[in-house]
């Protein structure tokens, strides 16, 4: 019998959910027949076979997690040597690509004082001690905390275990949380004078190229291993797509060079993509600088989390009327804000706030 283990997926990935068989046991395959669909935390990938021969068995259940390394099919006796199937194109390196984020646990630990009696109380009632909020003397736990606790779960419902995108992004953000020293700045830009059919997006990303192109430090990755900035001449936009499951953030190309009607093409191709889960993996990775625009669906000002390498996000607010001064005289006019989180290690004030006024400047000009 030959078993062959769920392979290396790249990006620093340590296992994947599986989502569903393609195969059963018995069924005769061939090199490169996709044999099952597995989860990352970036996109849905088919694993081919890379051996022809028949299934003798099946390791894992759909929605079971597979470490990478794991069993995860035996092929009986007489199976064709491997032809070197690449998954996914998930290992291909991009060699301007700085390393990949670290993972990072959920939350940090803390030091929890409670005698051993309420402890074993917690254990009868099911409550993790770390979801208790103290209220004893010198932040110790008190019986009524553990009881309020369960109370508390009880009405919640059960847990639920963070499973694909949004377990990955809950580690990615904590990772980013801790080691990113950010500062928001925001901004409003009077739009009033667009015109009534302006693809409120594009014009964004028309405006973050030319607040790059003034302020380039902006674009940029930081290695903070190395204590080295990397300018980045290219404009690669993540641009953050909310879905169900979690947050996807696919990248936009070369956003500095394109027209207007090429960048709406680009941007609804990627956004089916990101619904359908099936983005390739490559254009998920490589982002110099990301656009949130959460005022799609509402909000003002955010401070955005920016994951490393990057070292600034951009997030656009909800659009709304407001009294302002134009001209000299008090006025109704349509108003767009905008939040810069930056990298306060490697951005200074001063250039986000030039990035800010570029960007501000560009959306208010005239389509």
């Amino acid at each position: 019998m030959r078993r062959f283990t769920l392979p290396d997926l790249g990006e620093g990935l340590e296992e994947a959910e599986i989502v569903a068989w393609h195969v059963n046991e018995g069924d005769h395959v061939v090199v490169d027949q996709p044999l099952v669909s597995v989860e990352t935390d970036k996109a849905v990938v088919e694993v081919p076979s890379p051996f022809s021969g028949r299934i003798g068995q099946l390791f894992g259940a759909k929605g079971d997690l597979i470490k990478v390394g794991a069993p995860l099919v035996e092929f009986a006796e007489g199976a064709s040597e491997d032809t070197g199937t690449v998954v996914g194109e998930l290992g291909r390196e991009d060699k301007t690509r700085m390393p990949a984020e670290r993972p990072a646990d959920l939350a940090p630990g803390r030091t929890i004082q409670v005698l051993p009696a309420l402890r074993a109380l917690a254990r009868k009632l099911d409550v993790d001690l770390n979801l208790v909020q103290p209220s004893g003397p010198g932040g110790t736990i008190t019986r009524a905390d553990i009881e309020r606790a369960a109370k508390s779960l009880a009405e919640a419902g059960p847990p639920e275990a963070l499973r694909g995108m949004r377990r990955a992004m809950a580690q990615r953000m904590a990772a980013a949380h801790a080691e990113v020293v950010r500062t928001t700045v925001t901004e409003e830009a009077d739009i009033e004078d667009w015109h009534q059919h302006d693809d409120i997006t594009i014009r964004l990303v028309r405006a973050i190229a030319a607040g790059c192109r003034l302020q380039p430090s902006l674009n940029a990755w930081y290695n903070a291993a190395a204590g080295e900035r990397r300018l980045i001449q290219r404009i690669d936009l993540g641009i953050a797509v909310d879905l169900e499951g979690g947050l996807l953030v696919p990248v936009l190309r070369n956003v500095g060079e394109r027209d207007a009607k090429d960048l709406r093409a680009g941007l609804d191709r990627m956004r089916a993509d990101a619904a359908a889960r099936s983005i390739p993996p490559e254009e998920l990775r490589g982002a110099t600088i990301t656009l949130s625009n959460f005022g799609m669906i509402g909000g003002r000002f955010a401070n955005l989390i920016i994951v490393p390498p990057q070292v600034a996000i951009i997030g656009a607010g909800r659009i709304s009327q407001q009294a302002v001064a134009h001209r000299g005289q008090p006025a109704v006019r349509r108003v767009l804000p905008l939040s810069l989180t930056f990298d306060h290690r490697i951005v200074t004030g001063g250039e986000a706030a030039r990035f800010l006024v570029a960007l501000k400047s560009d959306l208010e000009l005239m389509s």
